[in-house]
């Protein structure tokens, strides 16, 4: 029998969240607060507003309540994660049929993981990631919640990422780094040296440009 899931977020990023979804065997609903000036996505349907799923999950507690939110915006992702947990949603995990996952990984609820990705023995991979596409989280990792690894990122052994941080696209994280929490680090840079708290950092090698 196929289980359904709910995919919050009508964006790019959902469209590849319900394709690993259906790859996995799920039926997919989606829900989006631009409902209802936007009814569909491609060839799906939006049902609602993160809203109206909640009210229909309070009307219907026997009805299934597997849900992922798709969502690239770290501080938004959050918000809406933490809201679908005190509304009792069940959290899951995505996990491409063709990323590598060592048995001495952990990978929290609600982290996606694309296809390609790896993530080797005992790194850790916080609530409500993104593992973008063919992105490398080698041995010891560790990512902080609601945090966007881009698609091409290579973090070498021991890197420690905070949360809410995005590391952009093609980027790469010398062995025992620290990213602090909510950072930015622009796409195609070399980080070579610790990266502290609220800052954007960006260049090959990576210098901070700013706070925030």
């Amino acid at each position: 029998m196929t289980k359904e899931l709910t995919i919050v977020g009508a964006s790019g990023h959902g469209k590849v969240v319900a394709d690993i979804a259906e790859q996995l065997g799920f039926t997919v609903k989606f829900y989006d607060d631009a409902y209802s000036r936007k009814k569909y996505i491609e060839h799906w349907p939006i049902h609602g507003t993160c809203a109206d799923l909640i009210a229909l999950r309070n009307t219907n507690t026997s009805d299934n309540h597997d849900v992922v939110v798709a969502i690239g915006n770290n501080e938004i992702r959050q918000q809406k994660i933490q809201l679908l947990k005190q509304n009792s949603f069940n959290l899951i995990t995505l996990i491409h049929p063709t990323a590598i996952i060592s048995q001495y990984a952990e990978v929290a609820p609600g982290t996606v993981i694309f296809a390609g990705a790896i993530i080797n023995a005992f790194a850790n991979v916080g609530v409500g990631c993104i593992i973008n596409t063919a992105a490398v989280i080698e041995h010891d990792c560790s990512i902080g919640d609601f945090t966007h690894i881009c698609p091409n990122v290579a973090l070498a052994g021991g890197v420690a990422v905070g949360s809410k941080s995005w590391v952009g696209i093609g980027s790469q994280v010398k062995q025992l780094i620290t990213i602090g929490d909510n950072c930015v680090i622009g796409a195609g840079s070399t980080v070579v040296k610790n990266i502290p708290d609220n800052v954007t950092a960006f260049g090959s090698p990576a210098v901070v440009i700013k706070s925030h």
